[in-house]
Order: C-alpha cells, then structure tokens, then sequence
C-alpha cells in the first residue's frame, strides 16, 4: 500500500468515528428539519456546463488551507486570519464559475460552517469538498448550505455509491464524482449522471495516489473513455492558460484548481492570470 493510500485509509478511518459522533450530537429528524428549512440549492451544475464563448473554460476555484502532503499552505492561513469568505467573493468577481470549499477539520483545516460564510459572501453555487462516506453526511452537507457534494470513487463501494447518487438527487445536490485511475473510472462510468442526468459531474483528479505526483497528462490519457466530455472536471495540477487550452482542445471545459490559486498572494489575481486568453 502507498503511502498516499495509506493516507486516504486513515482519513477513511478517521472519517467513519467523526461522522459516528455527528450521529450522535444531531438527530436524524433534526437534520431533517434543518433541510426542510433550508434555502434551495443554486444549480452547480448549471452553472459549470454554461459556457459563454467558445474559448470558456469554467473554473471551480477551491477553497483550501491545507493539505496532508503540504501542510499549512500559507503561513497566514494560521487561525482566525483565514477568512474564507474574503477568498470567495474575490474569486466571484475574477470569474470563477463555481466555489470548492474544504470542510475536513483534521487533514485540510476545513470547517462545514466555511460553507455558510462563503455562500453569504458570494453569489456563486458551492461545493462541500469532503471524505463523505455515509449517506448522512449527504443530508448534513444540504443542512449546512452546499449545493453540491465530492463523491471520490475511491473511498466507495458499488452500493454505498449508488445509494448515495439517488440520495444527492432527492436532496437537489450536484455531485461530482471523482476517479484516480482507469479501474475506478470504468467502475463508476455507467452511473455518471445516475438517477438523472442534470446533477452529475464526473471528475479526473490527476494526482496519482500512489505517487503522489501530479500530470495533466493523466485527463489527456483517460478523455477517450468518457463519451459525454460536457460533464468532465480535470482536477489538480493546472497553472496556465494553455493548459486550459489543451483541455478544451479535446473537449474538457471544466476544471477544479486549489492549491496553485492558494499558493499565491493573491489567489484571485492567479485566477485572473488563469484565465487570461492562452498565448500560443
């Protein structure tokens, strides 16, 4: 095993006891109440498949403070200097399509309160960006205010997977269901879009998971495996206008970028850069 896969092993691990407490401090009627009193999603998906110009590529821009492999991303991101609504509403105005938002605690330094605060300062639909392995957690992440979920093949079996789709569908949730490698991207193909069409989004992270290492190359590789590239999100690893280019020249119009905007300054001027029209 991997070091990466020992990794999402024990964020799994971990996972599993934290949902099992959540359980346990909020009822499932409680959480039901909340979602019956919650305001209707805004349509991710609609707003990632919408494309106004020929050359448009969407960006969901992530919100994400740190990860296992490079810990804090920035020194100020430490405490309560890390406001994560300053960074949506600035992503908003330099034209991201859509907002990622990290809600792990442990590994990333997420909260799922980050997504309430970024929905009230911009006007853009959010993602809850998490290890969600329990159907509850769909019903929690609706309750909290996200628009749409990350499903990571992965961290799923057949059945739980399936039963989760339905379950996001019911709930109006987009979800983005995310494949590493070529297995999971052939087990998880015929449910793309599954129980209805309008609310799936399929995922290709390109960070390998057993390296660690991430290539661009790896969409370019797997593009041919997936008949509808309108719903294609290339995830990790993309810093340039031409790389969007390249994308777009085999038919990915979407793409996930974290790490790279959040390295930076000021991650909405990366945004802005990314953006810009690609130089030959």
């Amino acid at each position: 095993m991997s070091h990466a896969s020992e990794t999402l092993r024990e964020i799994i691990d971990h996972k599993t006891v934290e949902v099992a407490a959540a359980k346990q401090r909020t009822s499932f009627s409680e959480l039901e109440a909340m979602v019956a009193q919650a305001e209707p999603p805004r349509n991710f998906f609609a707003a990632v498949t919408k494309h106004p110009a020929p050359d448009h590529t969407s960006v969901i821009a992530e919100i994400k403070r740190r990860s296992p492999s490079a810990g804090l991303i920035r020194p100020e991101y430490e405490g309560d200097a890390f406001r994560p609504e300053d960074i949506a509403g600035k992503y908003a105005a330099a034209g991201a399509a859509a907002i990622s938002c990290l809600t792990d605690e442990r590994f990333f330094g997420g909260h799922l309160s980050f997504i309430e605060r970024v929905k009230a300062a911009c006007p853009l639909p959010v993602l809850r960006k998490d290890f969600l392995i329990d159907p509850w957690q769909l019903w929690e992440s609706r309750a909290a205010g996200a628009d749409a979920v990350l499903l990571i093949a992965e961290c799923l079996n057949q059945g739980t997977l399936l039963d989760m789709l339905i379950l996001a569908q019911q709930l109006q949730l987009t979800v983005l269901l995310e494949v590493h490698d070529v297995e999971n991207l052939l087990r998880v193909r015929p449910h793309i879009g599954f129980p209805h069409a309008g609310y799936g989004l399929l995922g290709i992270n390109n960070r390998d998971l057993s390296s660690m290492k991430v290539d661009l190359n790896h969409t370019l590789r797997l593009v041919d495996m997936v008949e509808e590239r309108s719903i294609l999100v290339s995830e990790s690893g993309i810093k340039t206008p031409q790389d969007l280019r390249r994308l777009r020249e085999v038919g990915v119009r979407i793409v996930l970028v974290g790490e790279h905007l959040m390295r930076q300054d000021d991650p909405a001027g990366a945004l802005r850069a990314l953006l810009a029209p690609a130089s030959s």
